[in-house]
């Protein structure tokens, strides 16, 4: 069992989220079970940040492994602040069990057996991911009417996997790719014409960055 202390949650914001649903009453100092904020988390709506003006595009941002939407609140607005016409879309990832990690639940966008063996992906949670990506992406066709074209998608390690997995079989072209300290997973290990890359997207835009010193996903 692990616990959490809602007085080190990241920021005001955070602490209102939780608040509601799991705070204990009367009491100043509260502790909160970790894996019942996270399935939480797993089953609420996206954080969404609106645009201040004309709606001309949506950020689809994934979060890493452990994590929620609400880890990129602030980077989220900051990037809605320097370009007001955008939307951001933070999910969050469903919990499930993480083998690297003992088999304990988190907030995972598919599972990962170990780090030294990134060629080797969970296909089944990778689909259904991929799933609920293209789920917001049509909800932003179908419902904000924001074309494909004008839709990025990006993430943060697993997240930046996710995206990459995600946006390069993609029936929808995009505005662009953003993957951050990530990497492309392979359906067979080593294996890279076992993904099969979509022609809407084989042009698209990608930007990848990655620390030279990340002890996590190492950059060789």
């Amino acid at each position: 069992i692990k616990w959490f202390d809602l007085a080190e949650a990241r920021d005001s914001r955070m602490r209102r989220g939780i608040l509601p649903l799991l705070i204990r009453p009367r009491k100043a100092h509260t502790r909160v079970f970790k894996r019942t904020f996270y399935e939480s988390m797993s089953r609420s709506a996206p954080i969404v940040i609106p645009p201040a003006g004309e709606h001309k595009g949506t950020l689809i941002f994934l979060h890493g492994l452990g994590d929620t939407g609400f880890g990129w609140e602030d980077v989220g607005n900051m990037v809605q602040e320097a370009c007001p016409g955008v939307k951001v879309v933070l999910p969050h990832a469903p919990s499930r069990p993480i083998t690297l990690n003992g088999g304990m639940r988190m907030p995972g966008w598919y599972d990962i057996a170990e780090l030294s063996d990134k060629g080797t992906a969970d296909v089944e949670g990778l689909e259904d991911t991929k799933k609920i990506i293209t789920g917001l992406i049509e909800k932003e066709i179908n419902e904000a009417k924001i074309a494909s074209n004008q839709i990025i998608l990006g993430g943060f390690s697993q997240g930046a996997a996710s995206s990459l997995y995600t946006g390069l079989q993609l029936d929808h072209k995009l505005a662009g790719i953003i993957a951050l300290s990530g990497y492309l997973p392979l359906p067979k290990a080593g294996d890279t014409s076992s993904l099969v890359l979509a022609d809407a997207n084989k042009t698209t835009p990608i930007l990848m960055c990655h620390g030279d010193a990340d002890q996590v996903v190492r950059f060789s």
